[in-house]
């Protein structure tokens, strides 16, 4: 008896949070123009297209009107950021931060600004921006990411968008129709091999009011997938066979230029 009062309490409760949820009145529909990209000695880069559609039920007020953000986040690491200062005539090393498993690469796109689409609030909550995004660092033996201001933070976000593997474009996002959108993704020639997670963002009236994600990866062909993965998953053969082209290297130099 115990037992099914408990069942009973249990599905009740969870009806109650079902009927106090909010309704989804909109889906998102996205995909991506190539779901594997290949690098190849020749690779210079290369542009992919995101195109989706909002699908809009008996739910959804009349009239609705929609800002978009898309972010592509690649694969994550632990990078560092130093500081240099010219001592005795010479530029040194004087301290450094750890950035512990950011993204590699990092696109935010929109159909118009963050500060036009929500508040300062949704936009930290959402991460909207990449001075909203997290970084998290090593500060001493504390971890924690903090103001977008901060000269570390600043300089491995500068310095990540010189090589355009950091980038932010508030009128990237285009509306074809009222419900029908796409974004190019630009991607570098030395972008990050890795699986990327692109994750969509609908919003009305500054609230978000659907979300999705999708993905896409880059991957290495042709020898340079055997030297990455030769040295990836057997370091000492790959040692060996460097130290030995090095040395044929030389060796085959030291014929050419031979002086009789």
């Amino acid at each position: 008896m115990t037992a099914r009062l408990a069942r009973m309490l249990g599905w009740l409760a969870l009806g109650a949070v079902l009927a106090c949820s909010p309704v989804q009145a909109e889906r998102l529909i996205v995909s991506v123009s190539n779901h594997r990209v290949t690098v190849t000695p020749n690779y210079s880069g290369e542009e992919l297209v995101l195109f989706g559609s909002v699908e809009k039920d008996a739910n959804t007020p009349p009239g609705r009107t929609y800002d978009l953000v898309v972010t592509v986040a690649g694969p994550r690491a632990d990078m560092v950021t130093r500081r240099k200062e010219r001592r005795f005539g010479i530029w040194i090393n004087t301290d450094s931060r750890q950035f512990l498993k950011v993204p590699t690469y990092l696109a935010l796109f929109s159909n118009r600004p963050f500060d036009a689409i929500a508040s300062p609030e949704v936009q930290r909550r959402q991460q909207l921006g990449l001075n909203n995004v997290l970084l998290t660092q090593r500060v001493g033996g504390d971890y924690a990411d903090v103001v977008p201001d901060d000269a570390f933070r600043s300089a491995f976000v500068r310095l990540r968008r010189q090589h355009g593997l950091y980038r932010e474009e508030t009128s990237a996002v285009t509306f074809l129709t009222p419900t029908l959108f796409r974004t190019g993704i630009p991607l570098p020639a030395e972008v990050p091999i890795g699986l990327y997670n692109v994750e969509i963002k609908l919003f009305a009236e500054g609230a978000l009011v659907a979300k999705t994600d999708t993905a896409f990866e880059i991957v290495k062909v042709g020898f340079e997938q055997f030297v990455a993965t030769t040295a990836q998953q057997n370091g000492l053969v790959y040692g060996l066979i460097t130290a030995f082209m090095a040395l044929m290297t030389g060796w085959m130099a030291s014929i050419v230029f031979r002086r009789d």
